[in-house]
């Protein structure tokens, strides 16, 4: 088990990054190891810690995907059904036609959806936000492409993908994921809060922001207590690195999925314009390393907190990092380029004998 190498570039993050605090938890049939560097809260000073709970951003797209993967397999759905089948009239105008959209498509990001997220004015205008409002944020939008034909990630597919799942079920598709994937694997600081929950529940560190701004010297916010309807389904979820290792160690290994909806959730299409060395299957990606080394998983963002979760494809070598901040520095351009080097740092050439893809 590496850990060393791990716990440096950790303490680069925060000497050199600039970011507050990080932390990463790695496990494989040996057992777990934690390491952190800087601080959980600025003001006190407390480290971070194998309890934290942290906002997940789009890692809640996995969960998502995998419920509704689950649904196929009960045969209340079809991946191949019709948005329309399901969401009559909901995707409609500007060149989107919800007859013409597969449920997979949603999950693949292939169905030519704008992302609601990159309307930045139509999501301050507002307090809070119902799902089909951000829908319609999506949709006052031109399609990018017809659906099928090229790849665009889009957090309003996500959105109609847990519509979709509360309109099959009946139920709402936070208790579906505790339900079916939560309580089963026994992750107790996962779960997709209410509207009206802004706090963490339980232990965590704080979340800080400059806002994307990119000067060194911009003000930082504290967005620990966050309104989570802008988020919902395509990234409202929050856990902790131990869960989402066990979460994620699950599904590659089968335990969460029939073969035929597995198969399916790791068929994967070549992304555009997104995180270079991706491949998308649904709500899951490959990326392969700059070292050569393909690990498998997902990660997320949102205000004050970017997560990955990724290992190898047999879900026995895991690795979680989040960071309780959206920036860096010192030659990093982002938190995904400190995850990219934890990355390396685990599973690059010399620390495993085989081919992790």
């Amino acid at each position: 088990m590496t850990t060393s190498k791990v716990q440096r570039v950790l303490e680069r993050a925060v000497d050199e990054g600039g970011v507050p605090g990080i932390l990463a938890e790695f496990r494989d049939g040996e057992g777990r190891w934690f390491g952190s560097a800087g601080v959980g809260d600025t003001e006190t000073g407390r480290e971070r810690s194998p309890q934290d709970r942290f906002r997940i951003g789009s890692i809640t797209k996995t969960f998502v995907a995998t419920v509704v993967l689950q649904l196929a397999a009960e045969h209340e759905l079809s991946l191949d059904d019709t948005v329309e089948k399901w969401l009559p009239g909901v995707v409609r105008g500007n060149g989107h036609d919800g007859c013409r959209v597969t449920v997979r498509q949603l999950l693949d990001n292939t169905s030519g959806i704008f992302s609601y997220t990159e309307d930045y004015a139509a999501l301050q205008a507002r307090d809070s936000y119902t799902p089909l409002q951000l829908v319609q944020i999506g949709l006052s939008h031109p399609a990018a492409f017809e659906p099928g034909t090229d790849w665009g990630y889009s957090s309003t597919n996500y959105i109609l993908a847990g519509l979709l799942v509360e309109r099959v079920t009946g139920r709402a598709v936070a208790d579906e994921i505790a339900e079916r994937i939560v309580h089963p694997l026994r992750l107790a600081g996962t779960y997709l809060p209410c509207a009206d929950d802004q706090a963490i529940r339980g232990p965590h560190s704080r979340h800080y922001t400059k806002l994307y701004l990119p000067d060194p010297d911009a003000e930082i916010y504290d967005t620990t207590e966050l309104d989570p309807t802008p988020y919902w389904a395509a990234g409202g979820m929050i856990s902790t690195a131990e869960d989402l290792n066990h979460f994620f160690g699950a599904l590659l290994q089968g335990r969460l999925l029939p073969e035929i909806q597995q198969k399916a959730m790791f068929a994967t299409v070549p992304t555009k314009g997104w995180i270079p060395g991706t491949a998308y299957g649904l709500g899951v990606c490959s990326l392969t390393l700059p070292c050569g080394t393909t690990v498998w998983g997902m990660g997320g963002a949102v205000l004050g907190s970017w997560s990955y979760t990724y290992g190898t494809r047999d879900g026995r070598r895991m690795l979680t990092i989040n960071t309780n901040a959206d920036w860096a520095q010192g030659g990093w351009d982002d938190p995904i380029g400190i995850f990219t080097d934890v990355l390396e740092a685990e599973f690059g050439p010399g620390d495993s004998p085989e081919d992790v893809a």
